[in-house]
């Protein structure tokens, strides 16, 4: 494809708006293709990419099952107004609720929107609702889950929040159990009970100020999870960790809303993340690969108590392109697709082959300070030459070199597409598409060793 990338790149900087975009390069790379694992740009260089779209295209790009379904569904009912019904409306909803109905043994009923912060300012609208208007929440350090006001206001970054006030829904923000990050003389489990005891310290008596003894009841509404946080470093808990959680919140009558927006979708081995850490949320919010990143398509599930038609009746929450046939109909292929076979078991093994390459390159490269992950959410935290402190400058390098597109692989040019992600944005948060095949995984990590080193020369 011939462009003038010049002109292009002139043109953005004059009439698109920077409030909607983050430019980790500069100049900003533009892309012309894409094809399972890789984007190409102008002169057809493959560029490996590890993060498919902040994991919102986890069956790879052009997926051609995928594809056709698009296709047929525009050329039968692409469009329909959100007041009249269709067929894949009604089936995926199904779909999702009868799968969690199967798995918690909770009858529940399944809400679209267009996004995953439209999706998690429905789901503080569900919660509210149920708890007579409390507007307090509790979610986590280094989470988060989006930059609408309602949903930044949960997001532990202020930096979201800092020029525009807030919606309501403030949170308390408790500490996330980092297993690389914790402290001196615990374990991991032992770090994560010790976050668990101290929340539930908060109910021991009315001058911790969120609990009323006389009433039973906490100002506070729910309780926000990442079961594995995107953003703030694909940090995988102790598995102890969302039990214990789970057992103070049901003693204390606040919800658990589970986010699964950046993890779902098979992400973890798991149709949802959650799965692997045995607690049943009251509300699961989706988004991203849902649609495989075709069709901007979000949604909620929520326990019939709380979601039914009389507790939470139509118009409750709308947008005009909720539930749109074009979005539904691939989210229902999404979730067959993904059933017919034992699609969990195909990605653990990749996550586990991915791991094992990470823990290869980590003797090689001292400043890899930890490699963790859970099916092929994967994670590398880069830092000096001690192992620990984190090491920004080291990573920003590697990002500019991957998107050079000068690295050499087979005799051919490549480029290497990353994420960085983490508290101290020296994580390199690996989600590349769960179709990878284990040659594309050996390029990765010959890819990545050639970054590393040539990112330590300076």
């Amino acid at each position: 494809m011939s462009i003038d990338e010049k002109q292009l790149l002139q043109d953005e900087a004059r009439y698109c708006s920077f409030g909607d975009t983050v430019h980790y390069v500069n100049p900003p790379k533009i892309f012309t293709d894409c094809e399972g694992s890789y984007m190409y740009d102008s002169k057809g260089t493959g560029y490996l990419d590890l993060q498919m779209w902040y994991s919102a295209v986890n069956f790879g790009y052009k997926n051609k099952r995928l594809d056709q379904v698009l296709h047929q569904q525009i050329d039968t009912l692409p469009q329909v107004a959100s007041q009249y019904l269709h067929p894949s409306k009604i089936e995926l909803a199904k779909f999702i609720a009868q799968d969690a109905e199967k798995k918690w043994g909770e009858q529940g009923r399944v809400h679209f929107n267009v996004g995953g912060a439209q999706a998690i300012d429905d789901s503080l609208k569900v919660v509210r609702n149920a708890k007579q208007g409390k507007s307090f929440m509790f979610a986590f350090e280094g989470g988060y889950h989006g930059r609408t006001l309602g949903a930044s206001s949960i997001t532990s970054s202020y930096r979201y929040r800092r020029r525009y006030g807030h919606f309501g829904d403030r949170a308390q923000f408790i500490p996330f159990p980092y297993p690389f990050r914790r402290p001196k003389g615990m374990t991991a489990e032992e770090y994560a009970d010790s976050i668990v005891q101290q929340f539930e310290r908060k109910f021991e008596n009315e001058y911790h100020a969120i609990w009323d003894p006389k009433v039973q009841e906490c100002e506070y509404a729910a309780f926000y999870i990442e079961p594995i946080q995107g953003t703030g470093g694909y940090v995988v808990p102790p598995a102890n960790f969302f039990t214990g959680l789970k057992r103070v919140l049901d003693k204390y009558g606040i919800l658990l809303v589970v986010d699964e927006i950046q993890m779902g979708f098979w992400r973890t081995g798991k149709l949802w993340s959650v799965e692997n850490f045995g607690i049943t949320p009251d509300v699961l919010v989706f988004a991203k690969a849902l649609t495989n990143g075709l069709n901007p398509l979000s949604g909620l599930w929520a326990k019939e108590e709380l979601i039914n038609p009389t507790t939470f009746p139509p118009g409750s929450t709308h947008s005009t392109f909720a539930s749109n046939p074009l979005g539904t109909s691939v989210g229902l292929e999404v979730m067959k697709m993904t059933h017919e076979i034992d699609f969990g078991k195909q990605v653990c093994d990749s996550g586990a082959y991915f791991l094992e390459g990470l823990r290869d390159l980590q003797t090689c490269h001292p400043e890899i300070g930890d490699v963790d992950g859970l099916g092929l959410a994967l994670r590398a935290e880069i830092c000096t030459e001690d192992g620990f402190t984190p090491n920004r400058e080291l990573l920003d390098r590697m990002v500019d070199i991957g998107l050079a597109g000068d690295l050499e692989y087979k005799g051919q040019k490549r480029g290497l597409v990353l994420d960085v992600g983490g508290y101290y944005k020296n994580v390199i948060t690996f989600a590349p598409s769960l179709m990878i095949s284990r040659e594309e995984i050996d390029e990765a990590m010959y890819l990545l060793d050639q970054l590393i080193t040539r990112a330590k020369k300076g």
